[in-house]
């Protein structure tokens, strides 16, 4: 993987990430760094589920791989939260 990969995939993560958390239901009490790298699980599990699906072989913006990003982001969050409140 190059560095603009790496880059790529840190900033993908975090809008994911920020997504995820922002629809997610209460307070999310994760520092920033656990978003990002929940984002970036959410971004490659979805990304493989829609080509699972068969969903990515669209011109543009593949809305469906997209939707399927943010609520894997936001199931991620959400037990990410809970995981790291009950300590």
């Amino acid at each position: 993987m190059t560095i603009s990969g790496i880059i790529s995939a840190l900033i993908i993560g975090l809008i994911i990430g920020a997504l995820g958390r922002l629809f997610a239901r209460g307070k999310q009490d994760i520092p920033i760094w656990l978003t990002i790298v929940v984002g970036i699980v959410a971004a490659l599990l979805g990304s493989l589920l829609a080509g699972l699906l068969g969903v990515r072989d669209t011109d543009g913006i593949d809305w469906i791989e997209l939707i399927i990003q943010i609520v894997l982001a936001v199931i991620g969050v959400s037990i990410v939260a809970n995981m790291r409140g009950r300590r």
